[in-house]
């Protein structure tokens, strides 16, 4: 029967209430009904045994004065009386003198309990008969002696009515009473389902979206425990609102923290699957972020570094220590033949209970890093070399002085032939080319600290004698075009490396030759602004030229395309002069992809700088600006 039961605080009050009414009236109703059942009982047998007892004394008159038809006139109105159903008046033995109920035959079948009664009557009894019937037996006397009796059946109808009516009218009171309790119930039920519908919607509202607060705080009219359950509901909804906001606050701190540290974070699963990843280290494995979640180690990362890493993380798993400094080397399928290095730390991520549920990683690219160390010792080396080369040019310099003074006193003597003197002025010269080179490489070592008025094309001439040798093995057409008089106040030393870079640079691109290489030295005017005058100084070969991917890292710090002798740092050094001396850049390229008509290749590089003449050398650095473009 629970399919019943009112599934609502309103519906189960007034059932309650109305069930209580109902045990409450029919409680009522039955001791209401008895007692009065009861005191109708005794006021009819009262009435009986009055009536009984003047209708005997009336018919022992009439008994006694033989008035037998008077007798049955008094009888038949007595019947008038609606509490009166039948008399009868008989003798000792039962015999009718006069009747209303024929019936009877004219006698009375007395019961031994009546007979018992009847010889001892003194008074008017009354006696109860089977099937709850009632009867008055009356003596009549005559001088003084019982003589006959009188019977009286009462007529219970009357009764019946009587107490149907008072049934009807309890009814009629039942139905008034559960009416009016529905109605005062529904009113009271009202003062407590209202808000807590209101509080229902509120809360349905919060579960489709716990965003939404917008029906909060729920007003609040009444001053019941429905009123203060939505009080504590509201502020139950302000301290979860306060603690999601600040809960949100910290979830963005760490999201942010996770999206833009500088190095790679990555949770695992027990089956060794990306739970999570941050964007650093999706750009630094080249795969998006989608690409990594639910794969496997094996499936982003190379077998050599997937191996060592699985077992860390199941370590981790196992035994719940961390494993730091873990370095890991392979060749991701993207960038094969480029080997990258990785610093990993693996740690366990635990949830309540203490169990290792994720296991995350800090995951480090050391390429750069480890390149930079390669990078960083062979300039060691080189600088050692430099500053062998210089020691070993300062020594040359003095048996060099003497060797120069004898052929000069050589050539003093008379005796010599001219074919001799012919031979001794060759070796003059030679020295004399080789005073020179060891000038500039001392030069190169003994740079000045302050900035000096040069003249460009000097510097560049002593920096092409450097490179002259390999000039004449690639058979290279060097091809000269300067303004003599261009001079620039600079660092003579810093513009005479970013000279050598460019054209060591331009030779590496033409080997094996034969090729031509153009320098040009000019005035000219900024490309950015035509009212800024400078020098403006170029370099054109016809190597194999670069193509854009390469053109446009060129200036990057350890980026180089001669893996066995470069080591990235030559035109990274020359941006930082050329930035220095607010110089701009700009880079034409031409890659050799067609045979043109004549069976040529047509490739090369042009590096055109411009330095401008009018500027604050002590503070005034400007950026510096590369266009490059593949023709």
């Amino acid at each position: 029967m629970a399919f019943l039961r009112p599934r609502t605080i309103r519906g189960q009050l007034i059932a309650g209430l109305a069930l209580f009414e109902l045990l409450v009236l029919a409680i009522f109703a039955v001791f209401l009904l008895r007692e009065q059942h009861n005191e109708l009982q005794l006021r009819v047998d009262r009435r009986l045994e009055y009536q009984g007892s003047q209708f005997a004394l009336q018919a022992g008159v009439l008994l006694e004065e033989g008035k037998r038809g008077a007798l049955q006139k008094l009888v038949s109105a007595m019947l008038a009386y609606p509490s009166i159903g039948s008399i009868q008046i008989t003798d000792l033995q039962g015999l009718t003198i006069v009747g209303t109920d024929a019936s009877m035959n004219g006698r009375l079948n007395l019961t031994q309990v009546e007979r018992n009664y009847l010889r001892n009557l003194d008074a008017p009894t009354l006696f109860t008969l089977k099937d709850n019937l009632r009867e008055i037996v009356a003596p009549i006397r005559i001088h003084g002696a019982v003589q006959a009796l009188v019977w009286i059946y009462p007529d219970e109808n009357a009764d019946r009515l009587q107490m149907h009516t008072l049934l009807r009218i309890t009814l009629i009171s039942a139905i008034v009473a559960v009416l009016g309790c529905t109605l005062l119930a529904t009113l009271m039920a009202r003062t407590i389902t209202n808000p807590l519908q209101i509080l229902i919607l509120a809360t349905g509202r919060i579960v489709r979206d716990p965003e939404d607060t917008s029906a909060f705080p729920l007003q609040v009219s009444a001053t019941n425990e429905a009123a203060d359950l939505t009080m504590a509901f509201n502020m139950m909804v302000a301290s979860i609102g306060e603690q999601r906001s600040g809960l949100n606050d910290t979830l963005a701190l760490l999201d942010s923290m996770l999206a833009n540290a500088p190095i790679g974070f990555a949770f695992f699963d027990r089956r060794f699957r990306f739970v999570r990843v941050n964007q650093f280290l999706a750009d630094m494995n080249n795969t998006s972020i989608s690409r990594h979640l639910g794969r496997t180690v094996y499936e982003v990362f190379p077998e050599p570094a997937a191996i060592p890493m699985q077992r860390a993380i199941d370590s981790v798993f196992e035994t719940g220590r961390a494993v730091q400094d873990l370095e890991l080397t392979g060749e991701l399928e993207q960038h094969l033949g480029q080997p990258r290095s990785w610093l990993v730390n693996i740690y366990p991520v635990r949830t309540s209970s203490n169990v290792v549920r994720w296991v995350g990683a800090v995951i480090v690219d050391t390429t750069q890093r480890r390149s930079s160390e390669v990078a960083l010792r062979k300039t060691e080396k080189l600088a050692a070399v430099g500053r062998l080369a210089a020691s070993i040019a300062h020594e040359i310099n003095n048996p060099l002085e003497a060797v120069t003074n004898l052929l000069y006193l050589i050539k003093l003597q008379e005796a010599l032939t001219s074919e001799t003197k012919k031979y001794v002025e060759l070796a003059q010269h030679e020295l004399a080319r080789v005073s020179e080179i060891t000038q500039q490489t001392l030069r190169f070592y003994r740079q000045s600290t302050l900035p000096i008025t040069a003249n460009i094309p000097e510097l560049l001439d002593s920096v092409l004698t450097l490179h002259q040798g390999r000039v004449n093995t690639l058979q290279v057409d060097v091809q000269r075009q300067y303004e003599t008089d261009a001079e620039l106040f600079c660092f003579a030393g810093e513009l005479r490396q970013l000279f050598a870079n460019l054209i060591g640079n331009a030779l590496d691109a033409m080997a094996p030759g034969p090729g031509k290489l153009v320098l040009r030295i000019r005035r000219s005017r900024s490309w950015d602004d035509s009212e800024v005058e400078g020098i403006r100084f170029s370099v054109m070969d016809t190597g194999c030229g670069m193509p854009l991917e390469v053109s446009q890292r060129i200036f990057e710090p350890f980026f180089t395309t001669k893996e066995a002798t470069g080591t990235g740092l030559g035109l990274w050094v020359s941006a930082e002069i050329i930035s220095k001396h607010g110089g701009t850049v700009r880079i034409r390229s031409r890659v050799a992809d067609h045979q043109q008509d004549d069976g040529a290749h047509r490739s090369g590089s042009v590096f055109m700088i411009f330095f401008p003449l009018a500027r604050d050398h002590a503070e005034d650095k400007a950026s510096l600006q590369a266009d490059s473009q593949v023709l």
